[in-house]
Order: C-alpha cells, then structure tokens, then sequence
C-alpha cells in the first residue's frame, strides 16, 4: 500500500508554500525549492522583471532551457559515443583478421 503524502512547507521568494510530498521524496522537494528560490531572486536582483509571478515564469524558463540543453549535450555525447565504439569495434575488426 502506498504512503499518504504529508504536506511540508517550502519558502520561496519570502513566501511559505505548503505542498503534499511523500516522505522519501521530501529531500529532493526542499532541493527543488532552494534551487527556484536562487534562480528566481537573481531575476529579481537583475531589475528586468518585474511581480512575482513574471519572475516565476522566467525562472521556469532558464530552468527547462538548462535542462533541455543538458538533454541535447547528453543526446550528442552518446551519439559520439556510439560512433567512436563503432570505429573502434571496426578498427580492432581489422587487426584481429590480419
């Protein structure tokens, strides 16, 4: 049977936020929360955007966009990969026929 959420509070911004959260998740959630708080005051130190909510939308933003760059660069690293074991496999292929 699965556990019943319980309901933590996170801050962000200097506003307490209660979220239901499973106990062995409550760690990552509080990691989550302290990483949008630190994205979301540096957009409010830059002085370019202005209400929490437009605030909140940019972090959100520059938050997908890392993720899905480290998606991309992980895409591209295991294709390169792959590439170089084929021409490894075919460079070995060959000193073992000769």
């Amino acid at each position: 049977m699965p556990k019943q959420p319980t309901t933590v509070e996170v801050k962000i911004l200097d506003k307490e936020y209660l979220v239901a959260c499973p106990e062995e998740e409550q760690n990552a959630l509080f990691q989550a929360a302290r990483h949008l708080d630190i994205k979301m005051r540096e957009i409010r130190a830059s002085g370019k955007v202005f209400g929490t909510e437009r605030i909140a939308v940019m972090a959100a933003l520059n938050i997908t966009h890392d993720l899905l760059e480290r998606d991309t660069m992980s895409s591209a690293a295991s294709s390169i990969l792959s590439a170089m074991d084929e021409k490894l496999d075919t460079a070995l292929g060959e000193t073992s026929g000769n």
